[in-house]
C-alpha cells in the first residue's frame, strides 16, 4: 500500500472525507458581533439554565453535536468516533459529553488548536477505512476559562491590550465517507514550536511561530502556495498574532496577506465590543469553521481553504514556575468539488 504521507508533515488524502453537516452554538456577545447571521445558535445568557459555567459549557457543546447531527440526518448510533477537545482541566466538557452521547470517543487536547486537531484526525480515520461517520468537535467559555486560566471574574482583574477574550461557544462537523463536500484533502501536522514568550496574556505572540511553521510545512510538502488558496485563516492569533505571522513570513519571502484572517479577529468587533486584541479559545476557531467558512465555501464564495487553529499550550502551574509558552498549529487544506 502506498504511504500517503508527502514531505514531512503531510499527508495527502486519497479518499478525501466530505463535511456532511456542521453546527455552532454562540454565547450571546458572539451574537452581537459581525457573524452573527452565521451561528445556529445564539444563547441568551452564559449559563444556559445551568448553574455553573462549566456545566453550561459542556451543554454547549452538546447542543452543537445534537444540531449537526441534525443537520446530517444521522443518529448516535450512526456515529463512529466522536473527536472532542476542550480547554478545561482533563477536558471535561467532552468527556462529560461524550458520557451524554455513548459514542466511542478519543478526547483530544491541543489547546485552541483543537478544531483542526479533531478534523485532521477525523480525516485520517475515515480516509484510512476505519470509519464512515466521525464527528470532530470543540467548545470554550470565556467565564471557565478565565477562573482557570487567569483570575476569579470577581476580581475585576485589568486586561492589557495584548489580551484576548475568549468566545463563549462550540462548533461540530459531521465527516462522512462519501458526500458532495466540501472535501479535507491535506492534513498538515504541527509542530510544538516555542520562542521564549512568557506573558499569559499575549497568547497571539506565543503561538505565531507555530502558526508560520505549520504554513512554511505545509507550502512546502504540497508545492502550493498562496496563489492555490482562496482564504487562509488561522485561529486564535488575533491581531498582535496575526500581525506577527505576516511579519514573520515575510522574513522568509512568504506574503499571504491578501488572503489571510484569523478567527479571533473575524468573530469579534474589537473595538466596540471591547476585546482588545481579539478572540480566543476552542470555540472560536469551532465557531467561525462551523459558520462562516463552511456557508461561505457552500455559496461558492471560497473553493479552497487552508484552516489552521493555533493552540498555547500553557498550564496556570507551568506559567506560575516561570516557564514559556509553547505553542502548536495545525493545517487542514479543505476544498469544494
Amino acid at each position: 500500500m502506498a504511504v500517503k504521507k508527502i514531505g514531512r508533515q503531510t499527508v495527502k488524502l486519497q479518499n478525501p472525507p466530505s463535511v456532511l453537516a456542521y453546527a455552532s452554538v454562540v454565547g450571546p456577545k458572539e451574537g452581537e458581533g459581525p457573524l452573527k447571521e452565521y451561528f445556529d445558535q445564539i444563547l441568551q445568557d452564559d449559563y444556559v439554565g445551568e448553574n455553573s459555567w462549566e456545566k453550561a459549557e459542556c451543554k454547549i457543546l452538546q447542543q452543537a453535536i445534537m444540531l449537526a447531527m441534525q443537520k446530517a440526518k444521522i443518529t448516535v448510533g450512526d456515529v463512529d468516533y466522536l473527536l472532542a477537545g476542550d480547554l478545561l482541566n482533563q477536558i471535561i466538557s467532552s468527556s462529560f459529553t461524550a458520557r451524554q452521547y455513548q459514542i466511542p470517543y478519543i478526547g483530544l487536547y491541543g489547546a485552541c488548536s483543537t478544531m483542526s486537531e479533531s478534523l485532521s484526525l477525523g480525516a485520517l480515520l475515515i480516509d484510512g477505512g476505519f470509519a464512515d461517520y466521525v464527528i470532530a468537535a470543540t467548545s470554550s467559555h470565556f467565564s471557565s476559562a478565565e477562573r482557570q486560566y487567569r483570575f476569579p471574574l470577581e476580581l475585576g482583574t485589568q486586561r492589557p491590550l495584548t489580551a484576548q477574550w475568549t468566545v463563549t461557544g462550540a462548533g461540530a462537523t459531521v465527516l462522512c465517507s462519501t458526500g458532495d463536500g466540501p472535501y479535507i484533502t491535506y492534513v498538515t501536522t504541527g509542530r510544538v514550536m516555542d520562542l521564549g514568550i512568557k506573558d499569559a496574556n499575549n497568547m497571539g505572540a506565543a503561538m505565531a511561530p507555530a502558526a508560520v511553521d505549520t504554513i512554511k510545512a505545509h507550502f512546502s510538502d504540497t508545492g502550493f502556495g498562496p496563489k492555490d488558496y482562496d482564504l487562509i485563516i488561522t485561529g486564535d492569533l488575533a491581531k498582535v498574532g496575526k500581525e506577527l505571522t505576516l511579519e514573520l513570513l515575510k522574513k522568509d519571502g512568504i506574503d499571504i496577506s491578501e488572503i489571510y484572517t484569523d478567527c479571533g479577529i473575524e468573530i469579534y468587533d474589537c473595538e466596540k465590543q471591547d476585546t482588545h486584541a481579539g478572540g480566543s479559545g476552542c470555540g472560536c476557531s469551532a465557531a467561525v469553521l462551523n459558520g462562516y467558512i463552511f456557508t461561505e465555501m457552500k455559496k461558492g464564495t471560497f473553493k479552497r481553504v487552508l484552516f489552521m487553529a493555533t493552540g498555547a499550550l500553557l498550564s496556570p502551574t507551568s506559567s506560575q514556575q516561570g516557564e514559556s509558552i509553547p505553542g502548536i498549529a495545525h493545517a487542514v487544506t479543505i476544498e469544494m468539488g
